[in-house]
């Protein structure tokens, strides 16, 4: 007796003989000889039919069409859920972080989804944890952290409120043109779609850039806030990446942190001569990074901020956290400028001060702008060797809440990264 299946959409149609048996919603069931046989999962199905080589058990020819395990196929490589982690009320540090199953977010106009590959910590990640921007983020709880934040408020809250991530785009939603699926990208996730400590975040594509093949995800990843903060910060003192600069002197303070060691190699990459600040046991990374003097913060003369060749700043990196504007104007040039990253509003005040009274002498407090332009320039940095990320320390997803309290040590020199 000849025995054949044949399929005509969702229903499986056996032939035995001259009898004809239709089957619709088959699900997760095979044939063996003229037998229907249960299999417990769908991949259990596949594995087995997959094994049979168009063959029963029986060794009658069963033609199985692609069709019949199409669904179960397409469940397994288009999952619904995702792992993330999450916290759900403020406070907490790393024991409030819960590993939780959520599902994947779908991109709208102007967005894309992303898989994502690895993810960057910044101290305003457990800070919003902490409530320093308590009533506006987080905006609800459940909160998968690290995010960029659609409310501006980083000149005045003294934080910058953005995430690094590298991922691979999945899927565009419509208006996207600039990239499609299976770009590897770099760049900043939007709020409120989703952090990136997850498997999958959406964001807006207008501050991704192509990853380059020659930099891995994890370099990558620490790249855009701390990065594109550095760069912006020597822009505003004047500095030039395009064309030659005047002989400056720039200090550069907690210079073996995230964006003090992107400070210090920008600054050698242009040309200046760079004085940084930093604790003692960092000061041959940072010598290693081109910086031309280090000073121990911990010392008086290092406390002072003065240069040990004594020159004037024409600028300053402040990477830092209280220290005063009288610290800084006796050490500064007739017309220096002190970029400070992390701002608050006595900061605001002063550089308001600075403005009426039309002191040469200018504090300027400096809020991130984001613009994919910059990424780029940084990421070919990279892969010409002329710029690296120093890398603290790399987690896994699954301990996520090791790299959290890592960051909240302040301890860390260099970028701590969660690889995906």
């Amino acid at each position: 007796m000849e025995g054949g299946c044949a399929a005509a959409g969702g229903a499986l149609t056996f032939l035995v003989g001259d009898a004809r048996i239709g089957c619709q919603g088959l699900g997760n069931w095979m044939v063996r000889g003229f037998e229907f046989v249960a299999f417990t999962s769908s991949e259990e199905a596949s594995v087995a039919i997959s094994g049979m080589d168009g063959k029963d058990v029986h060794g009658r020819m069963i033609n199985f069409l692609p069709s019949f395990l199409s669904q179960p196929r397409m469940a397994a490589e288009n999952p619904s859920t995702m792992k993330a982690v999450q916290y759900d009320s403020y406070g907490g540090g790393a024991a409030g972080l819960k590993h939780v199953e959520v599902p994947i977010p779908s991109p709208k106009k102007n967005e894309a989804l992303l898989k994502l590959e690895a993810a960057a910590i910044n101290p305003v990640d457990w800070k919003i944890q902490k409530g320093i921007l308590r009533p506006f983020l987080p905006p609800r709880f459940p909160f998968t952290p690290v995010v960029e934040s659609l409310l501006r408020l980083p000149t005045f809250l003294g934080v910058s409120v953005i995430s690094d991530v590298a991922g691979e785009v999945v899927e565009v939603g419509s208006g996207v043109n600039s990239f499609k699926k299976g770009d590897k990208v770099v760049g900043l996730l939007s709020f409120p779609n989703g952090g990136g400590l997850a498997e999958f975040a959406v964001t807006t594509m207008a501050a991704m850039a192509i990853r380059l093949p020659e930099v891995s995800p994890s370099e990558a990843a620490g790249l855009p806030i701390a990065g594109l903060t550095a760069l912006q910060s020597l822009k505003a003192i004047g500095i030039k990446f395009d064309t030659p600069n005047k002989s400056s002197n720039i200090l550069i303070t907690a210079a073996s942190g995230g964006v003090g060691h992107y400070a210090v190699q920008l600054a050698k990459y242009a040309g200046l001569h760079v004085t940084a600040t930093c604790g003692a046991r960092n000061i041959e990374l940072v010598k290693s990074l081109g910086a031309d003097e280090v000073v121990d913060y911990e010392t008086p003369e290092g406390a002072k901020l003065k240069s040990p060749s004594d020159k004037k700043y024409d600028g300053v990196i402040h990477c830092a956290t209280n220290i005063p504007w009288s610290t800084f104007e006796p050490n500064l040039s007739s017309s220096g400028k002190v970029i400070d990253i992390t701002p608050n509003f006595t900061t605001i005040a002063a550089s308001i001060l600075k403005r009426i009274t039309f002191s040469k002498k200018k504090l300027i407090p400096l809020m991130l702008v984001p613009k994919s332009g910059e990424m780029e320039f940084l990421l070919n940095l990279v892969k010409e060797g002329k710029l690296k990320t120093v890398i603290d320390s790399v987690y896994p997803l699954s301990k996520a809440e090791e790299a959290w309290a890592k960051s909240i040590s302040g301890h860390a020199t260099g970028k701590i990264i969660i690889e995906i």
